[in-house]
């Protein structure tokens, strides 16, 4: 079951069926840790699959209201190698080994709602940073308990050329004006996401592919229940979050993102989240 945040309302998508609860509200809604109990046994009108692409045509938000957005940092190997070499300069190389290795895990808070745009919204590179990249990330759905009830897509955009240049600067390099996506949908599920779901990204320019990625959520370090268990031992969310979980692709040193190239990141069952880059 998908959830898909329209300007006014939620649209359902249910075993192939549309339902609109018109002008419902976000937070309320979500932030139930009986929402697969919810949604499966909804009573909303119900729409034609063209009532439904209109719709989704229209404009699709970011599925965040009032949640804060949460990152994790070096849960993939690949994460942990893309980090070292990019603050060797720095001496950080040591420091990410022991991040990886260590018990407690890298949280860091990413972006409120403002900050965030969804499916076919324009992400930003800082005008400060010569060395940008999209980061894909499987994002959980978390309530105030801390229960998972749901996953969406992220974009985690980052300037690895100031996180680079001394790890105290990693605020900077994570936290600005439209420096995360989150979308199409959030995927209401009773189950985890199975250890073999794949993350696969693409990265356009001109039409023409720059590069593409493929991972999967089993080569995380940390499972996402450990990640949730850290972030709400000392922290309250009234209105419950979305944290990231890290990213297991990362581009080559040479490449950076450029003013219109188009990002696609692809996670099955939720769908595909595509932005470009103002």
């Amino acid at each position: 079951m998908k959830l898909f945040k329209l300007s006014h309302g939620i649209l359902i998508e249910k075993n192939s069926s549309y339902f609109l609860l018109a002008d419902a509200d976000w937070d309320g809604f979500i932030n139930d840790d009986a929402l697969f109990q919810k949604v499966h046994g909804i009573n909303a009108p119900q729409l034609t699959i063209d009532q439904a692409h209109q719709r989704l045509a229209q404009g699709i938000d970011a599925p965040m209201q009032s949640q804060e957005l949460w990152a994790s940092g070096v849960t993939y190997f690949r994460s942990k190698q893309g980090r070292q070499e990019e603050s060797k300069n720095a001496g950080g190389g040591d420091f990410y080994a022991r991040v990886y290795e260590a018990e407690r895990p890298e949280l860091f808070f990413k972006a409120n709602a403002h900050r965030v745009v969804g499916h076919g919204g324009a992400v930003r590179i800082r005008r400060d940073s010569n060395w940008n990249v999209p980061e894909p990330e499987l994002t959980l759905v978390i309530t105030t308990s801390g229960k998972i009830v749901g996953y969406t897509i992220g974009n985690d955009m980052s300037s690895r050329s100031i996180e680079g240049e001394n790890p105290l600067y990693l605020p900077q390099a994570k936290t600005y004006d439209k420096c995360a996506a989150l979308g199409p949908c959030i995927y209401v599920t009773d189950q985890p996401l199975p250890a073999q779901t794949t993350i696969d990204v693409k990265i356009s320019r001109n039409q023409r592919a720059l590069f593409s990625g493929q991972t999967h959520i089993g080569q995380m370090k940390r499972t996402p229940q450990e990640l949730v268990s850290f972030l709400y031992r000392e922290c309250s969310f009234p209105h419950g979050s979305l944290l990231m979980t890290g990213t297991g692709i990362v581009p080559p040193n040479d490449f950076s993102l450029q003013s219109g190239d188009a990002i696609a990141i692809t996670m099955e069952p939720i769908g595909t989240l595509e932005n470009k880059v103002e």
